[in-house]
Formats: C-alpha cells, structure tokens, sequence
C-alpha cells in the first residue's frame, strides 16, 4: 500500500478496522487477538509500531526481521490462531521509523485465538466465547458475505 495511503489511515485513529500496536522490540501479547477479531468481522489495518494515539514509533531497526517471522510463525500455529491464516507483513518506513503493515481480511471462518473467539466492536477485541449469541451472529455474518 502507498505510504499516503497509511498515513492517511493513521491519522484517523483507531476504528472497528484499524488497530495500533507499539510493539517497538517485540510482539504485544493481544496482537493475535485484533488479528482473530478482524478475521472474524470485517477485516482490518494492524499496523506494529504505533502507539495508540497513532503517534509513529516505529519498530528498532535490529527486531523488525524477527518481528516479522514471529508473527507469521504463529499465524500458523494452530494453538495460537485456528483455523490458521497466512497473513504478508508489509515494512513501511513513514518519516524515518519503520513500522509494519498487514491488511487482514475478512475471512469466511470462524476463528479462535488461544481457544478464544474474539470479535471487533470499535476500536476494541472482544471474548465472545461464552456468548452463545453472539457467536452464532458471527457464523451467520461470515456465511451470508461469503454465499
């Protein structure tokens, strides 16, 4: 994606399709979960080395390699994220910082993140496992877009 085009979305903050994680030397733990809840609604924008007033902090120039295969390893582990998803990770460097981008589709499963189904409601992830409901809201959204 161009870099006006990231930019762009940055400047409009978090949203029920865009997320920011500092993740400056390693992974946020709940990565995988606005990952699972964009999979599991509409899609969305990650973006890793931003805070979340989405001032650019970038990624440290020695940890954005293992940043990278970090989070595509676990994208398929099927104890992290199942079903599993395979998901680019774009480096984009935005005023002298990198970050990283992965635009995440909506998928046509439901997923689980740590056994956990997780799902996006504005700029939040949210456990909707014990919520029969709402899962079901979920099954049904995902099947009726993909028919």
């Amino acid at each position: 994606m161009k870099i006006e085009s990231l930019k762009k979305i940055i400047s409009s903050g978090e949203s029920i399709t865009v997320e920011f994680k500092e993740s400056k030397k390693k992974l946020n733990k709940d990565v995988y979960d606005s990952v699972c809840a964009f999979l599991n609604r509409h899609g969305g924008h990650l973006f890793l080395g931003v805070k979340d007033n989405g001032d650019i902090v970038g990624i440290d120039k020695d940890a954005v390699d293992q940043l990278k295969k970090d989070f595509v390893t676990s994208l398929n582990n099927p104890q992290m994220l199942n079903p599993a998803f395979y998901l680019a990770v774009e480096d984009v460097e935005i005023d002298g910082k990198t970050i990283l981008y992965i635009n995440v589709p909506e998928s046509s499963q439901v997923h689980r993140c740590k056994g956990k189904i997780f799902d996006r409601n504005e700029d939040g992830d949210f456990d909707i496992t014990n919520n029969t409901n709402l899962v079901v809201d979920c099954q049904v959204e995902l099947t009726h877009f993909f028919t």
